[in-house]
């Protein structure tokens, strides 16, 4: 029925919502439908798709298989429509290793018209941003490795951005950033953060030392996990503070010229191997502190390292574009 893919060591399964349907899922006909009544259909199609088989979870791993559910196509032709479903049930408004790695299946299926540009539009239910997002996605080589190349289009930074509340300002590098009281008490290096929205929501944590990045097994742990989850998750899984709606929590350290190593939390997953969009915000909040410079970045996460195209005008970033690559298990 699903079919699992791995992007840069974020794996999600990709199921269509008539096969969901046969297996007893009740998702409605309509992408925009079945993110509005997501409660009825979610966590059952989780479960029906991602639980590990009995006797055979890895020792130490997570409740589930993949880092969630990509459902589509809900047509044979683009535009494509498709909902990204987090294991605990909830939608995310966009991921860049899903939207490769569904780019991927939708090649593999023979529905993606021969090197073309396709808009994929992801459906959700925040009522603090549009949907459905829509990514336009074209294939690509880079360094003779095919994949795609993700038009994520202009970030916007700050902590209206992201709909944060009660957080106060700390100046570096000559530009305001963000001091997340949560995120400093957990740990005194996590003192300034850069909001910065690239379709969902990010909060990218700028520190000097390498010691001062989380490990993902770090953030396994009782009491940091506690900790992190509270900031990263919406109610009433966490607290939702300083996002009602929760928000993705990144780590970035500057390593050479044009290459930032990242670490990732993500709301409604938690510590994970990559994350596109992840890597586009660390990248934005890179150069917004003067890190980098526009052009081509590298942001390297546990899982692989994600090249990012940052695009400058008039002192701004104009644009950020994600190449990805992805593969069928199995």
């Amino acid at each position: 029925m699903a079919r699992m893919y791995d992007a840069r060591g974020n794996i999600y399964l990709v199921v269509a919502p008539e096969d969901l349907r046969r297996n007893g899922v009740d998702i409605p006909d309509q992408a925009c439908h079945a993110a509005q009544t997501r409660e009825t259909w979610a966590l059952a199609a989780i479960e029906a798709c991602c639980g590990w088989a009995p006797g055979t979870q890895p020792p130490g791993s997570k409740d589930h298989c993949s880092d969630g559910l990509l459902v589509g196509p809900f047509q044979a032709s683009p535009p494509f429509d498709l909902l990204i479903v987090n294991t605990d049930g909830t939608l995310a408004e966009r991921s860049g290793n899903g939207l490769t790695i569904f780019s991927q299946a939708l090649s593999d299926l023979g529905l993606w018209p021969k090197d073309e540009a396709c808009l994929l539009r992801v459906h959700h239910d925040k009522a603090d941003v549009v949907s459905p997002g829509e990514t336009s996605v074209k294939p690509a080589q880079v360094e003779g490795v095919p994949g795609f190349w993700l038009d994520l289009g202009k970030p916007a930074f700050g902590p209206g951005a992201v709909s944060a509340e009660g957080v106060e300002s700390v100046a570096f590098n000559g530009r305001e950033l963000s001091h997340v009281q949560p995120l400093a008490l957990l740990d005194a290096a996590w003192a300034r953060s850069q909001f910065v929205r690239v379709g969902n929501p990010h909060c990218v944590t700028l520190v000097d030392d390498a010691g001062a990045l989380p490990s993902n097994e770090q953030m396994r742990q009782a009491g940091l996990a506690e900790g992190l989850t509270r900031i990263a998750y919406a109610m009433p899984t966490g607290a939702g503070r300083p996002c009602p709606a929760g928000i993705n929590l990144q780590w970035a350290l500057l390593e050479s010229a044009g290459r930032v190593v990242a670490r990732v939390f993500e709301r409604g997953e938690g510590p994970t191997a990559s994350s596109g969009t992840s890597a586009s915000a660390v990248a934005c909040a890179a150069w917004r502190v003067g890190w980098v410079a526009a052009g081509e970045v590298n942001v390297v996460m546990p899982g692989g390292t994600a090249p990012i195209l940052l695009e400058e005008s008039d002192g701004e970033l104009s644009r950020v574009s994600l190449f990805g690559t992805a593969r069928l298990m199995g």
